[in-house]
């Protein structure tokens, strides 16, 4: 069992040239600035939920992914994640 901690803890973070699908990034970019937070912050958050098997969103904020996913014409899902290509 992994405990949480109570207190800030100290990390060393790297600068990465990550390639994102251009409308995923805007969803993600306008849901950080909703939670008035950097994109790196939310990427973190979400990832660790996700290595724990957890949900990183409440229901309130999936709506407002909704909404952000219809604005910015998100269609994707995750059962596409890995059946994506590049156009040249």
């Amino acid at each position: 069992m992994i405990i949480p901690a109570k207190h800030p803890i100290l990390i060393e973070r790297v600068q990465t040239g990550v390639r994102i699908e251009k409308r995923l990034l805007k969803v993600l970019k306008g849901l950080a600035e909703l939670k008035d937070m950097s994109l790196g912050d939310l990427l973190e958050g979400i990832v660790l939920h996700a290595f724990e098997g957890k949900a990183p969103f409440s229901p309130r904020t999936l709506k407002e992914i909704v909404k952000l996913r219809e604005i910015y014409g998100l269609t994707l899902t995750a059962a596409d994640s890995h059946q994506l290509k590049e156009k040249r």
